[in-house]
């Protein structure tokens, strides 16, 4: 497998090379994607251990009451709900991977908007 591009102004060429052994290692790694999750937790399977997290349900009823909030309108009225900017940030950057909310990008900002 040979990558190759541009990070910055740096070339990068990366070649990986794997044989049989290697590959079935990783076979073994793999795991089926669990169907039972309940979609409703709008996190990847590492943050599913905290969808129970007060915050992260609030942050859902936020804009699900709002219906469409501008990024910065968002990102400010997270920010006390979430005790500081670095949490506000990490909410707001879960929502937008929520498969109940759909991003739209617009001239000054991004639109968050619920469509549950």
């Amino acid at each position: 497998m040979r990558i190759r591009g541009q990070i910055g102004p740096w070339p990068v060429d990366l070649e990986i090379e794997l044989n049989a052994a290697d590959w079935a290692q990783l076979a073994q790694h793999r795991s089926e994607p669990d169907n039972a999750a309940p979609a409703a937790t709008c996190a990847p399977p590492a943050v599913r251990a905290q969808a129970d997290d007060p915050r992260w349900s609030a942050a859902q009823q936020l804009l699900q009451r709002a219906g469409t909030l501008s990024g910065p309108q968002l990102l400010a009225e997270l920010e006390p709900l979430a005790g500081g900017i670095e949490a506000a940030k990490r909410l707001l950057v879960r929502l937008r991977h929520c498969p109940q909310v759909r991003i739209e990008q617009q001239a000054d900002a991004a639109v968050y908007r619920w469509i549950g």
